[in-house]
């Protein structure tokens, strides 16, 4: 195990943060700021990955696979808010969490009904097909240096709307009083349909850009809708700025659990042992990331304030 192979499974790690965070950021808005438990948010994203896939390979633009992806996907958190969520704004935990898991089985079944039973592989465009030369003999592929760059433009762009803009100003003000801000003449309403398409939005990048990494294919976002509420939870419930450190930790636990942990179980027990061992050690390590910083921070690395 060199030193390059490490450097290179702590980019992937990154990566993969990024792209949780993208998911996880829609959802601290959704269910921190707006006290809404949304467990369809992993729909979006992976209906922004059929759509992205579909458009991909009937126009062969990877440009306009991702932003059909994102816009049909804002329509769709749009659609969902108005008919659904804002009859749950005022319900309790239970019952927003029956209402959208109802939403995930009938998408599954549509995305069934429309695209099929058998997994979709999206195609990488043409374009970033080939490494790039990061180091001496460090080869990376260009796509996921795609994904990180656009992982870090995204958590900027949030970072500035919701902590330097009225819109962000606006939400805070709606969440913590919603009576005050409505007698100010806010419409909170409507900040609160903007909030969810944005998260909406997010879901979708995420999806397009994760399709050609992983099979599209139906129960993808139930898949990692897990990973993204293990992020809310060690960040704080609420804070940006906590999804987004703990997305960073959760990408590189789970993808260094992955990577390290098989092949040194290998060297201490026998093979066959350390190959069913190994990858159930790599698929709790997040947990036990999320169980340490509990131990020590009960409301998270960076609890929202009030």
């Amino acid at each position: 195990m060199d030193s390059i192979f490490i450097i290179e499974q702590l980019i992937n790690g990154i990566g993969y943060g990024l792209m949780l965070f993208l998911l996880a950021a829609g959802l601290t808005l959704v269910f921190g700021v707006m006290d809404t438990m949304n467990l369809a948010h992993g729909t979006l994203f992976m209906f922004g990955a059929y759509i992205a896939a579909t458009v991909h390979e009937a126009s062969h633009s990877f440009l306009a696979a991702v932003l059909c992806g994102v816009l049909v996907t804002m329509l769709i958190g749009a659609l969902l808010e108005v008919t659904l969520m804002r009859r749950l704004y005022k319900r309790n935990h239970l019952n927003q969490v029956v209402a959208t898991f109802g939403v995930i089985l009938l998408a599954d079944d549509f995305v069934k009904w429309m695209w099929g039973a058998s997994p979709i592989m999206a195609s990488t465009p043409a374009a970033l097909a080939g490494p790039v030369q990061l180091l001496p003999d460090l080869p990376y592929p260009s796509y996921r240096l795609l994904i990180l760059v656009a992982g870090v433009v995204a958590a900027l762009a949030l970072y500035v709307v919701v902590n330097h803009t009225r819109l962000g100003m606006l939400v805070r003000a709606g969440a913590s009083d919603r009576p005050m801000a409505e007698l100010m003449g806010v419409r909170v309403q409507s900040v609160f349909t903007l909030v969810f398409v944005i998260g909406a939005a997010l879901a979708g990048v995420a999806g397009a850009l994760m399709g050609p990494l992983t099979s599209v294919q139906i129960g993808m976002g139930e898949g990692i809708l897990i990973p993204a509420l293990v992020v809310i939870v060690i960040g704080g419930i609420g804070s940006v700025r906590g999804s987004f450190v703990a997305a960073m930790l959760v990408g590189v636990v789970d993808t260094a659990g992955r990577a390290f942990v098989p092949p040194l179980l290998r060297e201490v027990m026998a093979p066959a042992l350390a190959a069913d061992v190994g990858p159930a050690l790599a698929g709790i390590a997040m947990y036990v990331l999320m169980a340490v910083v509990l131990c020590f921070k009960p409301g998270g690395l960076f609890p929202a304030r009030g």
